[in-house]
Formats: C-alpha cells, structure tokens, sequence
C-alpha cells in the first residue's frame, strides 16, 4: 500500500525542496496536501478538469460540492473569471492575501468539475508561505479543499491528514499549525446585494465595512452550490458532538442524563471555555481559552484528538453570542447534525 510522502519545512532548504517537489507533481497532473492559514488542502491544478477529479476521487466528495481555486496574486485571480466586479476588487485589497474566498463568475478556464456545473468560482488568495510558493513555482491556481474524506473534519497539521488521506496521495508537505483553524469566510460577488454563503474569521462586520450591504445564504438557494461548506452536516468528528450549556458541575451531569444516550463516562469528552467541570467523573475534559480567534485556531485538533482517544460523544460548552463567534458555531451546528 502506498504511504504518502511527508516533507518538512522548518528550514530554507527544507522549504525549497518543498516547494519544489510539489509544483514536480503538480505539473505532471498528480494531487499533494498543502497548508494553508485555514486549513490543510488537498491541492491539483485547477485549469485541468483530470487532475481536480483526483481531489474528488481521494476524498469521496460528492460531485455536487464545488471546490476553491487558491492563487498567488490578483492578475492569476482575474484569469479565473469571466468578469471580475469592482466589488471584489475592493474585498481583495482590503482582505488579500488571507481567509477570504471571493466567488465571481466562473472563467471558460475553470472546468465545470471544480464548480460543480455552476457558473460561478470562488477564488481565495492564501496568506500562508507555503502555498503562495508553490502555486508561484506552478504558474497556475490550484484547486484544494479541505485535505480529508468528505465529511470529516478538517485537518489543521499534516499528522491529521497522513491519518485521513495517507494511503491515498503521493506527498504532504507539512507547514506545521494551522493558524486560522477554520475554513475561509466566502462571499459571493456575482449576485446584488453580495451573498455571505459560509461564516469564517473575516467576520460580516468587517465585510460590511467595504461592502455596505451584505446578505445571508437562504435555505431557498439554488440546487447547484456556489460554496462548499453549506451542507447540512460537514465538518463533523467520528463521536456524537453536542453543544451544552452549564454553570456548574451538576448541571452539566443533569444535562448529559437527560441526553439518554447510554455512553459510559470514560468515553465522554468535554471541551470548555468558561465553566470548567472537574474530570473525575469523565474521561477527558480540555480548556480552550475563552477568546474566538484562540478558540477555532484549536478546536479542530481538540476533535481530532477526542477520536484519536475513542471518544464517542463530545460535549462542547455552548459558545457566547457575539459576532466572532459565528463561524465556530456554524462549524459547530454542522458537525452535531445527525
């Protein structure tokens, strides 16, 4: 069985050789895992409709689900699109490089494969080194969601994607933490007033700010997704997650009795921010600070590490109302959907 790969890149010359042996692969038509600033990718050239059915192979994405194209600067980010609004003109330079993903009207250079038939692109230009390298030493985009089978959650280190996607694809290159944690914040530009189709870190107040008007993604969209990430059930751990609430010791134990779900107290799991329960009735319980930006950078790798221990429920402390906390709660909503 073959084992990907997995390159390091804590020095210049580990960096370059990197980079390197991603675009050698890249440009033969073969697919690699990539960090982003978001998450890891699972990234191939995004102007061959072969190379990005590989992505759809790997991960057992359903075709319906369209993918991202990551670019290095503005000029390959117009190449992209049949028209690109001076709206998005204005996101970009008030957001790019980082976790923005711009969606326009898709290029004849996109094939149908990447936007699921749709007519419309999301573009996102990265902040992480890594990836602006690689996609500079292929000379074009790069199609890359999320670098794990479809469904499951998000890698944010190369140890969770070799776990997910390692006897499936030929190199990792490993660009350490992520550190955004979630994936991007998309708006889509193509339509008046714009359309926030997923939540992220740029939150819709920042948006605003260069947008002035800016409306949700509605439960009546149309059937052909212009975004990933607007499924009902995404992002989502190997254990039952549930979202409580609690402010002491005993009502969280009242909570979780009236759940009735059997489960042993040695395979529950709690993840906390504010109200912290003693762990002598319970497995695991971890602290995540009470800070959003703190708090989706770990709390990936908080679930990951509650599967890799043989948890079968997570409880996960109910999150504050406040606007940066959205995106997190929309993670958090999709991944306990049954």
């Amino acid at each position: 069985m073959q084992h990907a790969e997995i390159l390091s890149t804590h020095t210049p010359a580990l960096f370059d050789r990197a980079v390197a042996r991603a675009a050698e692969l890249l440009r033969h038509g073969d697919i690699v895992a990539l960090p982003t600033e978001t998450v890891y990718g699972l990234a191939g050239n995004a102007f061959q409709a072969a190379d990005v059915e590989k992505i759809f192979r790997a991960k057992e994405r359903p075709a319906s689900n369209p993918l991202i194209v990551h670019v290095s600067d503005l000029a390959m980010a117009r190449q992209c699109a049949a028209c690109w609004p001076e709206l998005a003109d204005k996101l970009a330079a008030a957001f790019w490089p980082g976790p923005l993903t711009i969606v326009v009207p898709r290029s004849d250079r996109i094939p149908e494969v990447v936007t699921a038939g749709g007519g419309t692109v999301g573009v996102r230009w990265p902040s992480h080194p890594l990836m602006q390298a690689v996609i500079r030493a292929c000379g074009f985009p790069l199609a890359a969601p999320s670098a794990n089978r479809s469904n499951e959650l998000s890698p944010t280190n190369a140890s969770h994607v070799a776990r997910s996607l390692g006897d499936r694809i030929p190199l990792i290159i490993d660009g350490g933490q992520s550190q955004v944690g979630i994936e991007s914040t998309v708006i889509d530009v193509s339509v008046t007033p714009p359309r926030l189709l997923r939540p992220g870190m740029i939150h819709e107040e920042s948006l605003l700010a260069v947008t002035g008007s800016l409306e949700a993604a509605g439960k009546s969209e149309g059937k052909t997704l212009r975004s990933p990430g607007m499924l009902r059930k995404h992002y989502a751990p190997k254990a039952k997650l549930v979202t409580l609430a609690w402010r002491d010791e005993a009502e969280l134990q009242s909570s979780l009795g009236r759940l009735r779900l059997n489960i042993p107290p040695e395979q529950i799991f709690v993840i906390a921010h504010t109200h912290i329960p003693l762990a002598a009735t319970l497995r695991s319980v971890s602290v995540i600070p009470h800070d959003a930006e703190a708090f989706a950078r770990a709390l990936y790798a908080e679930l990951h590490r509650c599967d890799e221990s043989g948890a079968r429920l997570i409880v996960v402390e109910s999150l504050p109302a406040g606007p940066e906390w959205r995106a997190i709660a929309d993670r958090l909503h999709r991944a306990s959907a049954g």
